[in-house]
């Protein structure tokens, strides 16, 4: 399948997922509360952009099925994704105003600029390269923790582990999975290769966003380029 030869390029930056201290902390509790709340803000914008993209697929989706499919993806993530977010931030008394106010990262702009700028110019089928990553690697994510039975229980990232892990979560990745082996299927090779360039890219994008978070990163250090 598609998603096969997809996972084998990305291969070494998905691991590298899995052995990021960021990951690590969430699995096994240890990951600094402020870090996780510098990570929730910046993603909680991301997942507005995410919906953006999701509706653009709705629009260029050429069945109702796949019409379908992303319009599930985006109420998911409205209704549920984002919904764990408030709620965090609710628990750390950071209000939805807040989150919604949160200024974006450099990293966030981006990887949210390139999707939506691939998204706005591409098919249905770039369209789903586009979110491919995000999804699928959330859930491997989610499923490697919870099967080293790390972190379920915390009382702060036992929530984040459970949803990315859950059956809900695994049958939305599963889905978008199956979207792009059937839009794949047929295609030119030329056409196969832009849509692995655009997953590895988001791939890497999304490693960066690990390590942003890790270091709390918005910008580089202003006196790098205001004493230059």
């Amino acid at each position: 399948m598609f998603t096969d030869r997809l996972y084998e390029s990305a291969r070494p930056i998905w691991e590298a997922y899995l052995d990021h201290p960021f990951v690590k902390g969430i699995g096994d509790g240890t990951l600094e509360l402020e870090k996780f709340q510098f990570f929730m803000r910046q993603d909680y914008l991301y997942l507005i952009d995410y919906c953006r993209v999701f509706a653009l697929g709705s629009v260029k989706a050429k069945s109702l099925d796949t019409m379908t499919m992303f319009s599930e993806l985006l109420h998911s993530t409205l209704s549920e994704e984002m919904e764990l977010h408030r709620n965090y931030a609710e628990r750390i008394g950071i209000s939805r105003e807040e989150l919604e106010e949160t200024k974006p990262s450099a990293t966030l702009l981006a990887y949210t600029s390139y999707m939506l700028n691939k998204a706005n110019q591409g098919s249905e089928a770039e369209v789903a390269a586009c979110v491919l990553a995000c999804t699928w690697s959330y859930n491997v994510i989610g499923l490697h923790l919870a099967e080293q039975n790390q972190g379920e229980k915390h009382e702060f990232y036992g929530d984040w582990i459970e949803m990315y892990a859950s059956d809900e979560f695994s049958e939305l990745a599963s889905s978008l999975k199956k979207l792009i082996n059937e839009l794949a299927d047929g295609l030119p090779e030329r056409e196969k290769a832009h849509l692995e360039e655009i997953f590895i890219h988001t791939s890497k994008l999304e490693y960066m966003f690990w390590e942003m978070a890790w270091k709390q990163k918005m910008w580089v250090e202003e006196e790098s380029f205001l004493n230059t």
